[in-house]
C-alpha cells in the first residue's frame, strides 16, 4: 500500500511539474514600457513645418525605416524618437531650403499589433494607446473555449532583440507586439 502511495505521489509531482509557470520576463521586457516611443515601419507621423503648408502632411515610415519628404528626400526614422526625427528634419530643411525651420513631429497612427492562438479571430489589428492584452483579445473576438484566460505570451522587440515574456492579461501591449494566447491545460 505504501509503495502504491509513493508511486501515486511521484506521478502527481511529475504531472504538476508541467504546470509550473514560465519564468518572469526579463527586466528589459518591462523596461520598454517606460522608454520613449521609437518609430518603426508601419507608423504614420504628422509632420508640421510651420508656415510651410506644402510640407505639412502625414507620412508613413516605410519598410526600410525611412520617411520620404519633399525637398529633403529620405529621412531615417527606424529606432528614433519623434524628437530625434524632428531635429533631423529641421537640420535637413535648414541646409539650403528654409531659414530656421520650425518642425513638429507627432505619431498620427501607431504600427499594428498582432494576435494569435486561442482567440476567435487572430490577425493584425490597429493599436490603441493604453491597450492591455485583455483589450487585444477583445478586439480579436474574445477567447476560444480552450484558451488560458490568465496569462499570454507577448513578443516584442527591445533594443534590437526579440524578447518573449509570459505576462498577465492586464499587462500593457505596445505597437508591433505579437500576443499569443495559449491553450489551457485543464
Amino acid at each position: 500500500m505504501r509503495a502504491s502511495m509513493l508511486t501515486f505521489a511521484s506521478f502527481c509531482i511529475a504531472a504538476l511539474s508541467g504546470c509550473v509557470s514560465a519564468p518572469p520576463p526579463s527586466p528589459a521586457f518591462h523596461a520598454a514600457l517606460n522608454q520613449p516611443y521609437r518609430l518603426d515601419a508601419g507608423d504614420r507621423v504628422r509632420i508640421t513645418v510651420f508656415e510651410q503648408d506644402s510640407l505639412t502632411n502625414v507620412y508613413a515610415v516605410d519598410k526600410a525605416g525611412y520617411l520620404a519628404l519633399p525637398l529633403v528626400g529620405s529621412v531615417p526614422a527606424r529606432g528614433k524618437t519623434t524628437e530625434a526625427v524632428q531635429t533631423a528634419i529641421a537640420a535637413a530643411l535648414s541646409n539650403g531650403y528654409l531659414r530656421n525651420p520650425d518642425v513638429s513631429v507627432q505619431v498620427d497612427q501607431y504600427r499594428p499589433f498582432f494576435i494569435m492562438g486561442e482567440v476567435t479571430t487572430g490577425g493584425q489589428y490597429s493599436y490603441v494607446p493604453g491597450m492591455t492584452a485583455q483589450n487585444a483579445v477583445a478586439i480579436a473576438g474574445g477567447f476560444t473555449p480552450r484558451a488560458d484566460h490568465r496569462t499570454v505570451d507577448i513578443t516584442r522587440q527591445v533594443n534590437g532583440q526579440v524578447i518573449t515574456g509570459r505576462v498577465l492579461v492586464s499587462d500593457p501591449v505596445l505597437p508591433g507586439d505579437t500576443v499569443s494566447v495559449r491553450e489551457r491545460l485543464f
